[in-house]
């Protein structure tokens, strides 16, 4: 017989994440913002060339990461978050 979830492991699967990373390179700092279910393994995928097209090739960072209940709500903030360049700016001069 299947073991069940746990709450705490139903709670923690639907969690999902707003997050931006950077990188520093000769070409200059770059940010980028995406939406995950797992912080840890997207990092590690982007840090590892398996990430979005534009995030191959660098060592990226976690430099701001929000927390959402819905995958709709993850996406909406995203969206807004890849337009916000002030935000993008200071979080890449704290580094």
């Amino acid at each position: 017989m299947p073991k069940r979830a746990s709450k705490a492991d139903k709670q923690k699967r639907s969690r999902c994440f707003v997050y931006v990373l950077g990188s520093s390179a000769k070409a200059g700092f770059k940010t980028y913002v995406g939406w995950t279910n797992d912080l840890d393994r997207r990092l590690a995928r982007h840090n590892a060339g398996k990430g979005a097209r534009s995030t191959r090739g660098r060592a990226w960072t976690l430099l701001y990461a929000e927390v959402y209940k819905t995958r709709g709500e993850a996406m909406s903030r995203e969206w807004h978050l890849k337009r916000d360049r002030k935000l993008r700016k200071r979080l890449s001069v704290q580094i």
